[in-house]
Protein backbone atom coordinates (compact mmCIF):
# COMPACT_ATOMS: atom_id res chain seq x y z
CA UNK A 1 0.00 0.00 0.00
CA UNK A 2 1.61 3.12 -0.82
CA UNK A 3 1.61 6.12 1.85
CA UNK A 4 -1.78 6.94 3.35
CA UNK A 5 -3.76 9.83 1.85
CA UNK A 6 -3.91 12.34 4.75
CA UNK A 7 -5.00 16.08 5.13
CA UNK A 8 -3.66 18.37 7.54
CA UNK A 9 -4.04 16.73 11.41
CA UNK A 10 -1.82 16.76 14.35
CA UNK A 11 0.54 13.29 13.95
CA UNK A 12 -0.65 10.92 16.66
CA UNK A 13 2.27 8.51 16.53
CA UNK A 14 4.30 7.73 19.39
CA UNK A 15 7.88 8.86 19.90
CA UNK A 16 9.96 5.90 19.22
CA UNK A 17 13.68 5.10 19.88
CA UNK A 18 15.61 5.31 16.89
CA UNK A 19 17.80 2.38 18.12
CA UNK A 20 21.54 1.54 17.45
CA UNK A 21 23.95 1.85 20.74
CA UNK A 22 23.12 5.26 21.28
CA UNK A 23 19.76 6.89 23.74
CA UNK A 24 18.39 10.01 23.00
CA UNK A 25 17.23 10.17 19.53
CA UNK A 26 14.10 9.63 18.89
CA UNK A 27 11.34 8.92 15.80
CA UNK A 28 8.18 9.98 14.94
CA UNK A 29 6.63 7.91 11.87
CA UNK A 30 4.56 10.77 10.00
CA UNK A 31 3.45 8.38 7.07
CA UNK A 32 5.27 4.89 5.02
CA UNK A 33 4.93 2.84 2.71
CA UNK A 34 6.37 -0.41 3.82
CA UNK A 35 6.33 -2.24 0.02
CA UNK A 36 8.85 0.79 -1.16
CA UNK A 37 10.52 1.45 2.17
CA UNK A 38 9.39 4.78 1.80
CA UNK A 39 9.38 7.49 4.86
CA UNK A 40 8.59 10.67 6.03
CA UNK A 41 9.20 11.28 9.63
CA UNK A 42 10.61 13.69 12.04
CA UNK A 43 13.48 12.49 13.84
CA UNK A 44 14.98 14.35 17.58
CA UNK A 45 18.00 14.21 19.32
CA UNK A 46 18.41 15.24 22.81
CA UNK A 47 20.73 17.78 24.09
CA UNK A 48 24.37 16.49 24.49
CA UNK A 49 23.54 13.10 22.10
CA UNK A 50 26.53 12.21 20.45
CA UNK A 51 26.32 9.38 17.62
CA UNK A 52 30.08 8.50 17.71
CA UNK A 53 29.51 4.62 19.10
CA UNK A 54 27.49 3.99 16.28
CA UNK A 55 29.83 5.19 13.60
CA UNK A 56 29.11 6.53 10.26
CA UNK A 57 26.02 6.00 8.51
CA UNK A 58 25.26 5.12 4.66
CA UNK A 59 22.08 4.14 3.38
CA UNK A 60 20.59 2.01 0.25
CA UNK A 61 18.20 4.69 -0.25
CA UNK A 62 17.96 8.54 -0.73
CA UNK A 63 17.57 10.57 2.33
CA UNK A 64 16.59 14.35 2.54
CA UNK A 65 16.67 16.33 6.03
CA UNK A 66 15.70 19.63 6.94
CA UNK A 67 16.59 21.10 10.26
CA UNK A 68 13.51 22.16 12.01
CA UNK A 69 15.15 23.44 15.32
CA UNK A 70 18.67 22.76 17.51
CA UNK A 71 21.67 22.51 16.05
CA UNK A 72 23.60 19.11 14.19
CA UNK A 73 27.43 18.89 14.46
CA UNK A 74 28.74 16.40 11.96
CA UNK A 75 32.39 15.24 13.81
CA UNK A 76 33.85 13.69 10.43
CA UNK A 77 33.45 17.30 8.59
CA UNK A 78 33.95 19.42 11.96
CA UNK A 79 31.05 21.73 10.13
CA UNK A 80 27.93 22.39 12.78
CA UNK A 81 24.45 22.60 10.43
CA UNK A 82 21.17 24.81 12.21
CA UNK A 83 17.40 25.56 11.63
CA UNK A 84 16.93 26.01 8.34
CA UNK A 85 19.55 23.90 6.80
CA UNK A 86 19.15 21.04 4.13
CA UNK A 87 20.65 17.99 3.23
CA UNK A 88 20.37 15.74 0.26
CA UNK A 89 21.80 12.08 0.45
CA UNK A 90 22.30 9.93 -2.41
CA UNK A 91 22.56 6.15 -1.55
CA UNK A 92 26.23 5.12 -0.52
CA UNK A 93 26.67 8.84 0.77
CA UNK A 94 28.88 8.53 4.13
CA UNK A 95 27.29 11.01 6.69
CA UNK A 96 28.01 11.37 10.68
CA UNK A 97 28.41 10.68 13.25
CA UNK A 98 27.08 13.41 14.53
CA UNK A 99 26.91 15.46 17.56
CA UNK A 100 24.08 17.94 19.09
CA UNK A 101 24.67 20.77 22.05
CA UNK A 102 21.34 21.95 22.43
CA UNK A 103 19.33 19.36 20.69
CA UNK A 104 17.78 19.37 17.51
CA UNK A 105 14.45 18.51 15.53
CA UNK A 106 14.72 17.38 12.25
CA UNK A 107 12.36 16.17 9.32
CA UNK A 108 13.11 12.99 7.29
CA UNK A 109 12.37 11.66 3.60
CA UNK A 110 13.09 8.67 2.61
CA UNK A 111 12.85 7.06 -0.91
CA UNK A 112 14.01 3.86 -2.92
CA UNK A 113 16.59 4.78 -5.60
CA UNK A 114 14.76 4.26 -8.97
CA UNK A 115 16.57 1.78 -11.15
CA UNK A 116 16.93 2.21 -14.65
CA UNK A 117 14.93 0.03 -17.08
CA UNK A 118 15.90 -3.25 -18.19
Amino acid sequence: MPKPEYEFHAPSAPWLPAGGKVTGIWQQVLASDPATNSYTGLTRYEPGTDTSPNGPAVHDYWEEVFILEGDLTDLHLGQTFRQGMYACRPPGMVHGPWRTETGVLMLEIRYAPVLPAP
